[in-house]
């Protein structure tokens, strides 16, 4: 499970693998959700309200970064995408 990013507590990962529509996963103390990239809807789980916020205009910002991730994912490789600042 790559780490793409990190920021405000947040933590951003990708799962080698893992199943269509492309995603990413974010965990946020004991909260977690998956959000899709193409549309930023929250696919599982929840998020407190501040924290999917930041997650959202993170990944707004990151979209074209995100998807190369995923490619770059599904072949074992590892991503950094910046964190929100």
């Amino acid at each position: 499970m790559p780490e793409l990013s990190r920021f405000y507590g947040i933590i951003i990962t990708m799962f080698f693998n893992d199943h269509e529509p492309c995603h990413f996963h974010a965990r946020y103390g004991d909260f977690a959700a998956s959000v899709a990239v193409d549309d930023l809807r929250v696919l599982q789980g929840q998020l407190p309200p501040r924290a999917l916020a930041l997650t959202i205009e993170w990944a707004a910002q990151h979209r074209d970064d995100l998807h190369r991730a995923w490619e770059a994912v599904k072949v074992g490789s590892k991503v950094a995408i910046e964190p929100l600042r």
